[in-house]
């Protein structure tokens, strides 16, 4: 396993640190042990895991400033947070999912990987965004949701100057498409879309850069998941 870490993560351009290799071994373990109970992926053979889960994270970091603070909205089993935090020490993380399961899962995966510095939180995006509007400088997703509906969970943490990263697929110009409104209204304007192509993935991946050009109205996100059953046009 470690090889195929190494040698994976080399193709694409990150020497990874013997730790940071020790790192990733133990995340596949720990997920693959802890999947049988919570079924955290789909994906489970140990080169998929690599690429579909660990690169695909990591790749987004080149977007990222030095010593940035980011929310991962939504980070299920970890993606892309805890990835970028073994490749990137220096940011500040803090990991948000609305099941204890999943917190769980990934407070004894960052004992385990010896992280003590990123924070974790049991709630709602649209709760923890009220106590913590506009205090990180990125925020990210790999959800699956429309990316109109990520953009009201994800913009009103940003602080004006920072920015959203969305892990988006094959769809995501038709997605950006019904999407140019909100990201207006919401305070934010879009950067970049970022493409990129992964080994034995046939559809190309995107990550869609979003700048916080202004603030966002202290009514967004809205409550009651609005945001998914009532998206903004």
């Amino acid at each position: 396993m470690k090889n195929l870490v190494k040698e994976m993560f080399f193709k694409y351009g990150y020497d990874l640190t013997e730790r940071q290799v020790e790192q990733f071994c133990l995340y596949y373990d720990f997920l693959m042990e802890e999947n049988k109970k919570y079924n955290l992926t789909a994906i489970t053979e140990p080169k998929d895991v690599v690429l579909k889960h660990f690169i695909d994270s990591v790749i987004g970091e080149k977007f990222i400033r030095n010593g940035a603070s980011i929310i991962d909205v939504g980070t299920g089993a970890g993606f892309p947070g805890v990835p970028l935090k073994i490749v990137r020490q220096d940011i500040k993380l803090t990991l948000l999912d609305s099941l204890q399961k999943r917190i769980n899962f990934l407070n004894e995966l960052l004992r385990k990987l010896g992280i003590n510095d990123v924070i974790t939180v049991h709630e709602r995006s649209e709760d923890y965004c009220q106590k913590h509007r506009e205090m990180f400088d990125v925020a990210l997703s790999r959800a699956v949701a429309p990316m109109v509906t990520l953009s009201e969970y994800l913009l009103p943490f940003v602080k004006v100057g920072g920015k959203v990263l969305m892990y988006k697929g094959a769809k995501l110009e038709e997605e950006l498409l019904e999407s140019r409104k909100a990201i207006e209204i919401l305070g934010g304007k879009v950067k970049a879309c970022h493409s990129f192509s992964l080994e034995e993935i046939d559809s190309e991946r995107f990550i869609l850069e979003i700048d916080k050009v202004k603030r966002t109205d202290k009514k967004y996100p809205r409550g009651k998941n609005l945001p998914r059953v009532k998206p903004l046009k």
